[in-house]
């Protein structure tokens, strides 16, 4: 069974770690909601396993939630090797890099979470030890100066990322397989939610976690984390059983409505709506408007209204959607001409 180290100058709280653990899948038979990724990954393990080779090097972009690092944790377990964990910020020198590598064993998994975030130092030093097991590194300098190899044992890198454009064309281009997580459905979720109301001994009504599920914003941690609200709610509020009333309520204290939108999606179209006339708006004006940081909103809140169809991105930038302005109950105004056929446009612009 893989073992984990942790190498990151980021932690999370034992109690989320505990509980994120708790319904982590550890094999591929346990994963769902990843369509033809996981039949890729079965291949390839197998084939893998057969040659007594590491995998091949694997990139996983998309939101924030979708399974990840998850699926990092599942390929080391599968594979029967150690899984080594950082992430592109705590890598900030060469050197950090090189001792992680150096310290692998033959067909370990390393695991760098935001790795569009590495340094071009640093990303220098990933090239060589992807393609060829080795390291360079230049000591001393002028005259005295000389190049030092070290070789790696076979290792398998799984970058994830939620920025794949970031990512360095040389760098995209090294791993073998790169595969896009998308939002999962709310069958999906709801199976995910049900597994993990089993494992945490839960009692529940069917059509309590069918809301909760239809309110977790496709991504599977949210689900985790909403049912975890709801069982606290219920505990203390109830008597310990999950009924559609006590997730309503916990719902509604968490201000989650009916789409899964939270108070800080709403604010983001109300934004664009009330202050901006419904776009268009750079989102570094919605930004510095709401007190919020670009990255967050570009990463956590945008793509989840653009699945929606409550937002749209156009050259010229955000656009509120009619859809958001029925779901927040304002009346519409409708632009002028120009400006409508740039929004009729909008839902299939970058």
């Amino acid at each position: 069974m893989a073992r984990e180290k942790i190498i990151s100058k980021e932690s999370t709280g034992p109690e989320d770690e505990k509980f994120n653990t708790a319904l982590r899948p550890t094999r591929l038979e346990e994963c769902i909601g990843m369509g033809d990724l996981l039949e890729k990954l079965r291949i390839s393990i197998q084939a893998a396993r057969k040659r007594d080779e590491p995998m091949e090097h694997v990139l996983l972009h998309g939101p924030p939630g979708l399974g990840k690092t998850t699926l990092a944790y599942v390929i080391a377990h599968e594979m029967g090797t150690n899984i080594r964990v950082t992430s592109g910020p705590a890598l900030t020198r060469p050197g950090d890099l090189i001792g992680i590598l150096t310290n692998l064993e033959r067909r370990d998994v390393l695991f760098i979470d935001e790795i569009h975030r590495l340094s071009p130092a640093v990303e220098e030093y990933i090239y060589p030890a992807m393609e060829d097991y080795k390291v360079d590194f230049v000591v001393d300098s002028g005259m005295h100066s000389r190049t030092i190899n070290l070789p790696l044992k076979p290792f398998t890198l799984i970058g994830a990322t939620t920025r794949a454009g970031l990512l360095s064309p040389p760098l995209r281009t090294r791993f073998g397989i790169t595969h896009h997580l998308e939002f999962w459905s709310v069958e999906d979720l709801l199976h995910r939610c049900r597994m993990s109301a089993t494992m945490l001994g839960l009692e529940y009504e069917p059509k309590a976690l069918a809301a909760l599920a239809g309110r977790a914003r496709g991504t599977p941690r949210i689900a985790n984390r909403l049912l975890r609200r709801c069982r606290d709610y219920a505990q203390v509020r109830g008597d310990g059983r999950l009924t559609v009333e006590s997730v309503e309520q916990a719902l509604k204290l968490e201000k989650i409505d009916h789409l899964g939108l939270d108070e800080l999606d709403r604010r983001f179209l109300r934004v664009i709506i009330d202050t901006y006339k419904g776009g268009p708006v750079g989102i570094e004006t919605v930004a510095a408007t709401l007190g919020e940081e670009t990255d967050t909103l570009v990463d956590v809140v945008e793509p989840f209204l653009l699945q929606c169809g409550l937002l749209a991105r156009t050259r010229r930038g955000r656009l509120a959607t009619v859809k958001a302005y029925e779901h927040l109950k304002i009346t519409y105004v409708p632009r002028a001409a120009d400006d409508a056929n740039l929004f009729d446009a909008a839902a299939g612009e970058e």
